[in-house]
């Protein structure tokens, strides 16, 4: 059974109290400077990366272009299933917007035979890159890394409140511990 506390009084280290210490009113003011530290970061910079991986994925949306390639080789993989629905790395060729000849790997359906025409998409420079993400898809990427962002930011100054509140924690038991050493002694006494 726990023990009665008494009535939950509010902001309780904000009022005036003769038995209020400086370290309560030191103690509240860490309370209030972490909390608002840890909503306010962690808010402002998970929206902050959410913006910036939006804006880096509308502009890859914007400069990668399907280009037409070419198969150079057949498409094989020897742990394929009778299907062909798998996926497989095969060289391809293709023509850059400069007009210069291109070769590399992309991803394939396994069994397609060389020269089969199959889409690839290139950076501006003509690098082979991945299909860019759909307006949907950076919506939902950055929504992720924005969250993620936000609470990894926003555990700092949580985590720091914390160790500061333990540290005056600490302390304030010492100097209890300093005061009952003091004090302890004189409770047996008889005042009359």
């Amino acid at each position: 059974m726990a023990a009665f506390r008494g009535p939950k009084v509010w902001l309780w280290r904000w009022r005036r109290n003769p038995l209020r210490r400086r370290s309560d009113a030191l103690e509240a003011w860490v309370v209030l400077v972490a909390w608002a530290v840890t909503v306010l970061g962690g808010v402002f910079t998970g929206l902050a990366a959410t913006q910036a991986v939006e804006h880096g994925l509308a502009q890859e949306r914007a400069e990668w272009r399907s280009v037409a390639a070419r198969l150079t080789e057949d498409a094989r993989d020897e742990g394929a299933t009778e299907s062909g629905g798998d996926l497989v790395w095969a060289k391809v060729r293709w023509t850059a917007a400069d007009g210069s000849s291109r070769a590399g790997q992309a991803r394939v359906f396994a069994g397609t035979v060389a020269g089969t025409s199959v889409t690839v998409w290139t950076d501006p420079d003509g690098r082979l890159v991945t299909r860019p993400a759909t307006a949907s898809q950076a919506r939902l990427r950055a929504s992720l890394v924005g969250v993620l962002v936000g609470v990894s930011a926003a555990g700092v100054p949580f985590v720091c409140g914390r160790l500061l509140r333990g540290r005056l924690e600490r302390r304030r038991m010492e100097q209890w511990d300093q005061e009952w050493e003091r004090i302890g002694p004189l409770w047996g006494r008889k005042t009359s």
